[in-house]
């Protein structure tokens, strides 16, 4: 018989791709939802509702994807992940939804040090 491991078994990591994949897509809505609360005319509303997420959406994509434009090493893509997550919870906490902010923030922390400790890349 095998000793358990404390690492977490295939459908553990598969879950925590799933929920850091879920967490983007609420990054994305968050930037959004931000531009669209903006207490400014409606052009400037729907430049900034569409065109933030679009912008880190191509940050994201030229930097953070498995398949990124521009290669960083491990640390250097960590970081910039945590600068995108955490504008996104100081943007949900400027649209007046400071819990969301934290939330958002704090579950994308706690599943990424799970995914980095179960050996999965950054």
């Amino acid at each position: 018989m095998r000793a358990s491991s404390s690492r977490p078994g295939v459908a553990t990591k598969a879950a925590l791709v799933g929920v850091i994949f879920l967490l983007e897509l609420a990054l994305l809505a968050a930037v959004g939802f931000w531009g669209f609360t903006l207490d400014v005319g409606w052009p400037v509303r729907l430049l900034a509702g569409l065109g933030a997420p679009l912008a880190l959406a191509v940050a994201w994509g030229a930097f953070c994807s498995p398949r990124a434009a521009v290669p960083l090493p491990a640390p250097a893509k960590l970081g910039v992940q945590a600068a995108c997550f955490l504008t996104g919870g100081v943007l949900l906490v400027l649209a007046g939804h400071p819990v969301l902010g934290v939330v958002l923030v704090a579950l994308w922390a706690v599943d990424k040090a799970l995914l980095l400790r179960s050996g999965n890349p950054v």
